[in-house]
This record gives structure tokens, C-alpha cells and sequence, in this order.
């Protein structure tokens, strides 16, 4: 935890750095502020030396979202959305920033190894506000949350008592290839849209086998998800900001939406975003 307080800012600020300068705002016009981490604590927290660091208003209003695992982004992009819709004046920095490595663990253990080998360090950076008059970005239309019943214990993120024990069950491909599909697609005709229909897919890569798992159950072509392949393969599974870095080279390549987005974390729970 020491090393999480040392490291988190500085890789939190560069990141809503870049966020500010893709989405022409200045720190001064920020009125929420929310963090995202499962991976540390600290009081004050990486919110606070964002504030000193960026030159934050000295009344912005923070939230913190903490140990939502994978999805966290998913979670603080809902609460963006409730403060931008509350407030047309509000501009929303959200900010997930997780230093995973820290907590890789010396077993021989399976899970612990194939952990071990997934995950990785970063943090990424999104601004939201009630409208987009510079056409910068896509709208966030809609968001949804499933808790998969009788499946706490495959995904689990606990204290240990030499950094945080991730438990990641061989048979969460298998349960998202059985409960993806049919409640995405009642999903997705709230807005008569079929999954055929959705142009882009940003889903989160809990792993090789899990994206696999989340095409076959959707129902759309594999290579819709090599974005998400990508960033795995440059930069490990970075827990909570891996979503957003899937979505800077979606639309850094031209992807047009409708896009869907998702992430699979403890629970076992889905967090879905779709943006148009």
C-alpha cells in the first residue's frame, strides 16, 4: 500500500492529462471528480493529489468508486451519467486507475499463476457532460447490470495476507457463454436493436477464453474483438481502465457505433454501456 500511494498519482494525473487535452477542457472547468481502484487504499486518496496536481477547483465535488473489480469504469461512467443528466453545467473527470502487479503472488497454485500472467498496471481517464457541442466523443445512451445468480465464488478479489489474493474460476467462460447472450439480446430490444445491428464492441479482456466465450454467446464475429485482443496482448488485463483503452483505438481507427461495452467482475456480475 505504501507503493500504491506512491505510484497512483502520478499515473492518474498523466492520464486525465491526456483525457483533458482529447476532450479541449480545462482542469478549471471540472465540477465532479471520480476515481475508480480496487488494486490500493489510501487516505487521502489519488482523488485528493488530483486536485493539487491538476489545479482542480477547490469545490469539486469527489466520489470514489472502490473494489468493483473489472467493471469499476462501467460503475463510474453510470454515476457520471446521473450528475451530467442532473446538472446540463456539470463536466465530469472520471478516472480508474489500478497498479495490479503489486499483488502478484509467489504460489504454485493455478489460479494464482494464470493471474499472475494476466494482469498488468494502468489507469485511463474519460470527461463526460450533458451534451457534446464539439461532436468529440460518442453519447452514453444507455447502461445495465446483471448479477449472475449462484456465482460468488468464481471471481473474487480478497486481502491476503501478502497482497490481494485474486480467485478466477476456469468456469467463468463457460457461465458467460450460457447468460450473455439471451440477456443481451432482451437488452438490446429495449432500443430495437439487434446484436447484429451493433456496429463495435469494447469488451473487457478478462482473458483469451472469456472474449471468446463472449462471442460465441453474443452471437457476432470474433474479429469484432481484436481491439480487445490488442490491448490484452500490449498491456495485460489492467483490471477496471482496460475498457478505455479499448475504446480510444476503436474510435482512434474510425469504428462507428453503435458500440456496446462490456465488463465481466466479482459477483459474478455483467456491467453493459452502450454508446451511439
Amino acid at each position: 500500500m505504501q507503493r500504491y500511494a506512491a505510484e497512483s498519482a502520478p499515473l492518474a494525473e498523466a492520464a486525465c492529462r491526456a483525457a483533458l487535452r482529447n476532450a479541449v477542457t480545462s482542469a478549471s472547468e471540472i465540477t465532479h471528480l471520480i476515481t475508480v481502484s480496487c488494486s490500493g487504499f489510501a487516505a487521502p486518496g489519488y482523488d485528493h493529489a488530483l486536485v493539487e496536481r491538476l489545479t482542480l477547483p477547490r469545490g469539486v465535488a469527489r466520489t470514489h468508486v472502490g473494489f468493483m473489480g473489472c467493471h469499476g469504469l462501467l460503475n463510474a461512467l453510470r454515476v457520471a451519467g446521473a450528475f451530467a443528466a442532473s446538472d446540463p453545467e456539470a463536466t465530469v473527470l472520471v478516472c480508474a486507475l489500478e497498479l495490479c502487479t503489486l499483488h502478484q503472488q509467489n504460489a504454485q497454485d493455478q489460479q494464482r499463476i494464470v493471474a499472475n500472467a494476466l494482469f498488468g498496471d494502468g489507469a485511463a481517464a474519460i470527461v463526460v457532460r450533458g451534451s457534446d457541442d464539439e461532436g468529440i466523443g460518442w453519447e452514453l445512451r444507455s447502461q445495465s447490470s446483471f448479477v449472475i445468480p449462484e456465482t460468488a465464488d468464481l471471481m473474487a478479489w480478497k486481502i491476503g495476507n501478502h497482497g490481494f489474493e485474486m480467485t478466477l474460476s476456469p468456469t467463468v467462460p463457460a457461465v458467460i457463454r450460457t447468460v450473455l447472450g439471451p440477456w443481451l439480446r432482451d437488452w438490446l430490444a429495449q432500443f430495437d436493436l439487434r446484436v447484429e445491428d451493433v456496429a463495435s464492441w469494447a469488451v473487457h479482456p478478462g482473458g483469451p477464453r472469456i472474449l471468446t466465450a463472449t462471442a460465441q454467446a453474443a452471437g457476432f464475429d470474433p474479429e469484432l474483438l481484436k481491439p480487445s485482443r490488442d490491448v490484452l496482448a500490449s498491456y495485460g488485463n489492467m483490471s477496471s481502465p482496460t475498457v478505455a483503452f479499448i475504446l480510444e483505438r476503436l474510435q482512434e481507427s474510425g469504428a462507428q457505433p453503435p458500440c456496446v461495452v462490456l465488463g465481466f467482475g466479482p459477483g459474478l456480475t455483467i456491467e453493459a454501456a452502450l454508446l451511439a
